[in-house]
């Protein structure tokens, strides 16, 4: 799979998509009258100073979908995409999402990106919801006018510096996304609850503040102690090691957590000066449940097994 520019070759596929009603149905914009004319025409304009529309293409290079980014201002841009009945579910969509806001926020330098999605579009939906993006509570009215300021869409967006692929588990931890809400050119507000969004009560929250490049902390394992660890500012490589091996994670998405939850020794690197790293915790300190030498974690974790 890539992404490159349109060409006219795409024209035939791209009015393949247009007429089947499966891939149109629930879009805003009416394509059963367009014509291989009106194709080859949007493809001859598909670059400008306030759009961009890409080719997802399969490695024959053959047109799979068009990704987009439209109405690109110095801070943000709409996003677009849609793909042919034949590339739904082979990951043609999700390789040209992931490449378009690489540009976006790499190549262009925005700071959010945001797109609608009818409530009917249960397909594009679950699409979304499944890689973590964030739905919009505060719709800006300019960006309602667009569409009429019509009230059976959803609306989505992601900012600069949100990490879009992350594994589900690292060395036997579980990955999770923090519950957040944005608001476009305003910020994100994240929240979790106790026994909600995380399987334990919290009875102690701390945080690691003022830390250098470079530092390096942590170096224990806990017995029984289960916590969520989040990193509300900066960059930090997490480095954990259970029974089911060792890993390394960067966090630096602040609506990203790891959740321990078995005996797992922990080390920190602060990639950034001033890095904020957050724990929640299922109990009050006990200085007893800390396992500080890495050859008697080794041995605790050969025992539990």
């Amino acid at each position: 799979m890539h992404l490159r520019n349109l060409e006219e070759k795409d024209a035939p596929f791209m009015l393949e998509w247009m007429h089947d009603d499966s891939v149109v149905e629930h879009l805003n914009h009416k394509f059963a009258t367009k014509t291989l004319d009106d194709c080859l025409e949007f493809i001859n304009t598909s670059i400008s100073e306030k759009n961009i529309h890409l080719a997802i293409a399969s490695d024959a290079d053959e047109y799979m979908g068009t990704v987009s980014l439209r109405n690109i201002n110095n801070d943000n841009s709409e996003f677009a995409i849609t793909v042919r009945q034949s590339a739904m579910g082979k990951g043609y969509a999700w390789f040209g999402m992931k490449g378009i806001l690489k540009k976006a926020f790499e190549e262009l330098n925005l700071n959010s990106v945001y797109w609608c999605v009818s409530l009917a579009n249960d397909r594009a939906i679950r699409f979304y919801k499944k890689h973590g993006f964030k739905e919009i509570l505060d719709v800006p009215l300019e960006f309602q006018e667009k569409y009429d300021k019509r009230n059976d869409l959803i609306w989505f967006s992601t900012l600069k510096g949100d990490d879009i692929e992350i594994k589900q588990t690292i060395a036997g931890c579980r990955t999770i996304r923090i519950k957040t809400i944005p608001t476009v050119n305003s910020g994100e507000l994240s929240f979790f609850e106790s026994n909600n969004d995380i399987p334990f009560d919290i009875k102690r929250v701390y945080y690691i503040t003022k830390v250098s490049e470079g530092v390096r902390r942590g170096f224990h394992a806990h017995k029984n102690l289960k916590q969520l660890l989040f990193c509300p500012y900066g960059r930090i490589q997490l480095t954990l090691e259970s029974e089911y091996g060792r890993e390394e994670v960067e966090l630096s998405d602040p609506s990203v957590g790891i959740i321990i939850e078995k005996c797992t020794w922990r080390e920190m690197v602060w990639l950034q000066k001033d890095s904020v790293l957050c724990v929640a915790a299922s109990d009050y300190y006990d200085s007893n449940d800390y396992i500080r030498d890495y050859d008697e974690f080794r041995n605790y974790v050969s025992k539990e097994k």
